[in-house]
């Protein structure tokens, strides 16, 4: 196990590395407490072959139901365990991710949830994009090709009157699906000094909404794949997000995103 001590930017965290480096591509899944959906996600991943085209890696937020257990992760073709040992929430794991993931060499990043509601059999697809020459690929339900399966009615209409539209104005460029985190980054994109995605000021969801928008405001290259989002028919809806105060948290970071104020000062 490696110890990573904070530093600007960046969270105290530790990787278990249970491979070299082994692809060009790279996905984190950052999760916390997900339970069976990880487990159910990484083995639907093993079935179709995902490790053949990139390196798995967990970004995990301090779980405690014990969805990280190492023989498990290293039986589902899981590359690394990479663990928070700080205070941050989403935010701070990508941020944990991306800076391991730059300085391991990888060429992209891609990120998915991992609560089992994303096709994870669609990774192939964002790495065609990237090798394309896109610096920035956003999964879309919303798309022709792309599947939104029992999304719940708030949800849908949140997305798509009051997101996307925001995200959208403020990228200059329209995007569809802008609250999904499955999504992928050229290294290029991630490292340019107008960027700066390594900042504490990207604590929980800001770091997201900031990379959907930046890319295009600085005229790197990006697009919009089919992809599905697939809610469970019955039950509580599997997220982090609280509705009221989640839902408030949120508005005022499209706002803040809105007018610039996560933008790099040079």
């Amino acid at each position: 196990m490696k110890i990573f001590e904070k530093q600007v930017g960046v969270p105290k965290f530790t990787a278990d590395e249970f491979e070299v480096k082994k692809k060009n591509y790279v996905l984190l899944i950052p999760i916390i407490n997900e339970g069976e959906r990880i487990i159910n996600e990484l083995k639907r991943a093993q079935n179709v072959g995902i490790s053949n085209y990139v390196d798995i890696v967990i970004c995990d937020g301090g779980s405690t139901d014990g969805c990280t257990e190492k023989k498990v992760l290293k039986k589902l073709n899981v590359n690394t365990l990479l663990v928070k040992k700080d205070t941050g929430k989403q935010g701070a794991q990508l941020r944990m991710g991306i800076f391991w993931s730059l300085n391991r060499g990888y060429e992209g990043i891609l990120t998915i949830d991992g609560n089992d509601k994303d096709s994870i059999e669609d990774v192939p697809k964002f790495i065609e994009k990237l090798k394309s020459g896109y610096d920035f690929v956003q999964g879309s339900r919303f798309i022709k090709g792309g599947q939104a399966i029992n999304t719940p009615p708030i949800r849908y209409f949140a997305v798509r009157l009051i997101h996307a539209p925001i995200i959208s104005l403020t990228a200059r460029h329209w995007f569809t699906d802008t609250t999904n985190a499955y999504r992928a980054y050229s290294s290029r994109y991630l490292s340019d000094d107008k960027v700066k995605p390594l900042r504490d000021i990207f604590s929980g969801y800001e770091l997201l909404a900031y990379l959907s928008t930046r890319a295009t405001q600085l005229d790197y290259k990006a697009c919009e794949i089919p992809v599905t989002r697939a809610y469970p028919p019955t039950g509580k809806t599997p997220t982090k997000i609280s509705f009221w105060r989640g839902n408030s948290d949120l508005i005022k970071v499209l706002l803040k995103n809105l007018f610039g104020v996560y933008n790099p000062r040079t």
